[in-house]
């Protein structure tokens, strides 16, 4: 493992966090206990990590699943904390939810058997592999990684523990995305020649109109109850201001990775799966980006980049002021258009077809009684099968973003080896697969 983890006894580590110190400490699963537990068969405990937007629908959806429970849920911000438990404890009836400001006093429960973690990306691959490391099988919000070498990092560590890992790219638990890549696979369309990726310019809240900046922002108090150095963690330090934090986190590139990395992820993820090249990547990336020279937020804006694969296959991914929202497959004969609002396709009675018991068919989630993007992860944490969007396709997915986002950003093509996963020839390029984070915070 490329990562250095500090090793400290339970009894440190539990009276660290009761001091309330800051140590980012990394906890293998030998002192946590004994160590990856075999699949359960009666009900799941499980911790949410991120009470935001995602973090709240996750509490509401794991409160469905009779075979779980929720026993702990964590965020920086206690207004979050509040709402979340009064969710919970109206649903079960009792208080018997626990409450953390700090990630690591739940990780290091060892009565929780599962964690689902929703929290801006520049944490992701930090609290992954602290729950990994405690024996916990893992739902993770996409984007897997904040840069190429945090994904690659936990990737190897879900398989040297053995987790069950579910990443949130939820579109593959859903029939039309995997009926349309099915009709791409078995050559529908005629053999495919490209792919085109449309996602959304600019940033956008919930429900909100798209803009394209923000000016600079008065520095503001921190607000009461929320813990902002907590979350800042491994960033660069920065003064607060109300734009920076919970939603807007996706447009500053020292936490995300822009509309490029939020919505790519689900998009490209759907591209691979019906280019099936759900485990490389592309060769050559190259395009460009309007990234704002002013103000707050500095995520690209406007995009366009083209992605090479070694068969010979093009992935263009541009906003949808270039290409249409969703994912377009186009073949020799017709092409096919998927997205959340349905699916397209030429000819027409594309629609209508059957796939045979002797052609391809994706993988659907598991479920006896009813289908769903959790359900897959709870199933497959108890019987230890892989899950529908598992580590390694997250991981490859969201590379593509990354090199788009590089390549724009240095404003020429880059080559990319999918096999070493390193940039040929470019040194300055082959630095930004990883960021430094601030101390104490480290893999």
């Amino acid at each position: 493992m490329k990562g250095q983890y500090q090793q400290i006894s339970r009894r440190k580590f539990l009276k660290t966090v009761a001091a309330g110190l800051a140590a980012p400490y990394i906890i293998p699963s030998s002192v946590l206990g004994s160590g990856r537990r075999p699949g359960p068969s009666n009900r799941l405990t499980i911790g949410l990590i991120g009470l935001g937007s995602m973090g709240m629908r996750h509490v509401k959806g794991f409160l469905q699943e009779d075979d779980c429970q929720i026993v702990g849920v964590c965020d920086v911000d206690a207004r979050r904390r509040v709402t979340a438990l009064q969710e919970i404890n109206k649903h079960y009836g009792h208080d018997g939810c626990a409450e953390y400001n700090d990630f690591r006093e739940l990780v290091g429960r060892d009565d929780i058997d599962t964690l689902c973690i929703s929290v801006p990306d520049h944490w992701h691959a930090i609290i992954a592999l602290a729950g990994i490391l405690a024996g916990k099988d893992v739902y993770g919000e996409k984007p897997l990684a904040l840069t190429i070498a945090e994904g690659r990092e936990i990737v190897e560590v879900v398989r040297r523990y053995k987790c069950v890992w579910q990443t949130g790219s939820w579109q593959r638990s859903t029939a039309h995305f995997r009926f349309g890549c099915e009709l791409v696979r078995n050559e529908r369309i005629g053999k495919l020649q490209k792919v085109e990726v449309g996602i959304g310019p600019g940033f956008q809240s919930p429900g909100g109109p798209t803009v394209y900046g923000i000016g600079p922002q008065p520095v503001q108090p921190v607000p009461e109850g929320l813990d902002y150095e907590m979350w800042l963690g491994p960033a660069p330090w920065a003064p607060y201001t109300k734009k920076r934090c919970h939603w807007n986190f996706r447009w500053i590139l020292d936490y995300s990775g822009g509309q490029v990395t939020d919505w790519g992820a689900h998009h490209i993820d759907i591209a691979h799966w019906g280019m099936g090249c759900d485990e490389t990547g592309p060769v050559e990336v190259g395009g460009r980006g309007v990234f704002p020279d002013d103000g707050l937020w500095d995520a690209a804006v406007d995009y366009d980049f083209e992605c090479k694969y070694a068969n010979g296959l093009v992935m263009r991914v541009a906003s949808n002021n270039h290409l249409r929202q969703g994912v377009r497959f186009i073949g020799e004969r017709g092409w096919v258009h998927v997205t959340r609002s349905g699916l397209d396709a030429s000819p027409k009675r594309l629609l209508k077809e059957k796939i045979g018991p002797d052609e391809i068919h994706l993988a659907k989630p598991r479920g006896e009684h009813r289908q769903g993007h959790r359900r897959d992860f709870l199933d497959c944490v108890k019987t230890r099968a892989q899950t529908i969007t598992p580590v390694e396709v997250a991981h490859r997915s969201v590379t593509v973003a990354h090199l788009g986002n590089i390549a724009m950003i240095l404003g020429r093509k880059i080559r990319w080896d999918p096999e070493r996963e390193k940039i040929l020839d470019d040194p300055a390029a082959n630095r930004m697969l990883a960021r430094a984070m601030r101390s104490p915070w480290h893999l």
